[in-house]
């Protein structure tokens, strides 16, 4: 790959996180301090990036991919995003902001698909080549949360003109970036296909049927952090909270070197119940934080997001891949984001809002007993999972071993 090459797409994939990471963090505290939202309307608006990954891959398969260049429809999108991230900090109706929150994540979403085929277009080897640039997106959400508080705009509409400045900057880019011409109309580009229906015999296999089903109910618990974290940590008086929360993601990028070794050592189930674990570990530190004698288990909460994703979100991709082999691995892989971060974020976030509220008492968020009810939930979930899932073969990650 040409070094200009290199440059383009490692900007390309560092601003594409940057925009997430600007707005996505802190919009429940933003919601909370300026549009006075219930836990109800913030879960709402957490929902629609759900709602975006459930409809966003018919749009890819079905219209992006047969008829535009992938780099010039990115490039459209973002620029339309731009326009309705500003417009989010003009509204001050609860209602219309969520609407307006749907439609730029309608128009965000499909851009992850988007930035990933144009890498590998100009890929040899895709397997060595695409982590050096897939980690300028973790860079990107990083120096998103270092900048928010470094210019201390947590708490103002300034991480959405942030964000909308990134997405029109990064529009302007995609024109320039290396051609990703339309691949025409594929073999198959119905509905069903593009769902990855044809994944469904993975559920003839019943350890990863009971995966399948633990790796939505996770979701639940996920979606309490990325709704609700940035406000409780915010309430509780951490300056800087979302400054302090790109821990998160830099233990992500340190504990994500670890999968490939310990997916082969230790096994996938234990690599699993590590990551659920993990969960319920987390919520306790949450539960019990305080920014005075307990400060640490605060940031304990916010660095166990490394062993959370990775061991079980990371882990599971790759054990989808293993389970599915080469013919289906596709349809197979885009089932597992439809039900995870499809489905099973869309129950998690109105889920956790209709919790938050439940236990506000008087506008006084109950954190401690908020935090308990994710927790229990990943209890359940691992003894469900200790108790049902029963993996007889062997599984190596692939291309191994």
């Amino acid at each position: 790959m040409k070094p200009t090459v290199f440059a383009k797409l490692s900007v390309m994939m560092l601003l594409e996180y940057f925009i997430w990471g600007s707005w996505y963090v802190t919009m429940s505290t933003y919601m909370s301090e300026f549009l006075k939202s219930s836990g109800v309307q913030i879960g709402a608006a957490y929902s629609a990036l759900a709602i975006a990954t459930m409809i966003s891959p018919f749009f890819i398969g079905m219209v992006a991919d047969r008829f535009f260049a992938a780099q010039k429809i990115m490039g459209v999108l973002h620029l339309l995003g731009g326009v309705l991230l500003y417009l989010a900090t003009q509204i001050t109706d609860n209602t219309t902001f969520y609407w307006v929150i749907v439609f730029y994540s309608l128009l965000y979403m499909p851009t992850i698909a988007l930035s990933n085929s144009i890498a590998f277009h100009q890929m040899t080897d895709p397997g060595k080549q695409f982590p050096w640039i897939r980690v300028f997106g973790t860079v990107g959400w990083i120096a998103a949360g270092l900048m928010i508080a470094a210019l201390s705009i947590e708490k103002t509409p300034l991480t959405f003109h942030m964000a909308a400045i990134a997405s029109v900057g990064l529009g302007l880019i995609s024109f320039i970036l290396p051609n990703t011409p339309p691949k025409g109309k594929p073999a198959s580009s119905s509905a069903s296909a593009v769902l990855g229906t044809e994944a469904f015999v993975l559920f003839k296999d019943k350890p990863y049927f009971v995966f399948f089903i633990a790796a939505i109910l996770v979701c639940i618990p996920l979606s309490f952090y990325y709704g609700f974290a940035n406000l409780f940590l915010n309430e509780l008086g951490m300056e800087n909270a979302a400054g302090k929360m790109i821990l998160g993601q830099v233990s992500e990028a340190v504990f994500i070197l670890a999968i490939p070794f310990l997916f082969n050592s230790i096994g996938v189930k234990k690599m699993l119940l590590l990551g659920m674990t993990a969960w319920i570990l987390r919520y306790v530190c949450f539960a019990y934080g305080n920014v005075e004698s307990n400060l640490w288990m605060l940031y304990a909460g916010i660095i166990l997001h490394g062993i959370c994703y990775d061991f079980f979100f990371v882990t599971g991709y790759m054990y989808t891949e293993a389970k599915a082999g080469e013919k289906i691995k596709n349809a197979a892989q885009g089932l597992f984001t439809f039900a995870t971060y499809g489905v099973g974020m869309f129950i998690g976030t109105w889920f956790s809002g209709f919790t938050t509220d439940h236990y506000t008492i008087d506008g006084v968020h109950q954190w401690k007993e908020i935090w308990f009810v994710p927790a229990y939930i990943a209890i359940a979930v691992l003894l469900y999972f200790i108790f049902f899932f029963k993996e007889k073969t062997e599984i190596k990650a692939a291309g191994t071993k």
